[in-house]
């Protein structure tokens, strides 16, 4: 973090800002600050030191890219075992008024906030890739607060709230990559059965049937995990089995037949939406082509 950016660290546990206030802090020799409560939000970045903080329990060693979320009203304190090792720290204070506007917009902004409220934790960890990412926003923001270009009164909370959603997104996605992985691969098993199933008669009923879920889940797993709804997934694997056929030298009937299209005319609209001409003009276009290749 560029020298510019640091503060002189602010002993005051009230806010002067309506809606939030970040400090970008390193200290050598820093004495530890005792216990306290405040009636905001502070979301606390580690980034060095030889730091523990206590929270409810016992006091916990601080790595870096551990971040800390203090409700209002939760006594805590950081400890410095070793005043020689350079301690840096981030600390963003929101408001709960600033809070609420936020969730009033989207849930997502205060995920970490139900929680650490819900009881699941203070702290949480994000990886250096992701922490770098956090500290580069941070950055954005204290340079935007520091100076006086034009629009900076619109571009600070916007700024602010990107760093607020960018943590919830990162931690949130770590808690829950397991469950990402298993749909991710369920939606793979399924497009897998399409691919080597497409000639038969296919749809969200066998295939809710063939893997234990509803067919309602399918729609939107696919949906999520690849843009496509299954029929649209189904038809594409079809057109490009018909398509590879016609290049191959197969005749029209003979490609169509191959593919699992309940009659012709679906096959042929499907097709000309795809690929812009008729299944014989495409066999006249690109077939002398393909066999040029060869």
């Amino acid at each position: 973090m560029p020298r510019h950016l640091t503060s002189a660290f602010e002993p005051r546990q009230y806010m002067l800002s309506e809606d939030f206030e970040i400090f970008y802090y390193s200290d050598l020799h820093f004495s530890t600050v005792e216990r306290h409560v405040h009636d905001y939000y502070e979301f606390y970045f580690f980034m060095g030191g030889s730091v523990s903080m206590e929270l409810d329990g016992p006091s916990v060693p601080l790595k870096p890219g551990d971040i800390i979320i203090v409700p209002p009203g939760q006594s805590h304190r950081a400890v410095i075992s070793d005043p020689s090792v350079n301690y840096q720290r981030i600390v963003f204070w929101i408001s709960k008024d600033f809070c609420a506007s936020l969730a009033a917009l989207s849930e997502s902004y205060v995920y970490l906030i139900r929680e650490t409220l819900a009881g699941k934790g203070f702290i949480y960890h994000v990886d250096d890739v992701d922490f770098n990412a956090l500290k580069a926003l941070v950055y954005t923001l204290l340079a935007e607060i520091r100076t006086d270009r034009f629009g900076r009164e619109a571009r600070i909370p916007n700024l602010a709230a990107e760093l607020i959603l960018s943590l919830n997104r990162m931690v949130y996605e770590k808690a829950h990559a397991g469950i990402k992985n298993e749909t991710r691969s369920l939606c793979e098993a399924i497009a897998s059965y399409i691919d080597t199933h497409f000639d038969e008669d296919l749809t969200l009923d066998t295939l809710a049937a063939r893997f234990f879920v509803s067919k309602f889940y399918i729609s939107h797993l696919f949906q999520e995990e690849l843009g496509l709804s299954v029929h649209r997934y189904l038809t594409k694997r079809r057109l490009t089995v018909s398509r590879d056929a016609l290049l191959s030298g197969m005749s029209v009937g003979e490609a169509y037949g191959l593919c699992g299209f309940r009659d012709y005319t679906s096959f042929y609209r499907a097709f000309i939406k795809e690929y812009g001409v008729s299944p014989k003009q495409y066999r006249l276009l690109y077939a002398d082509v393909t066999a040029d290749r060869h």
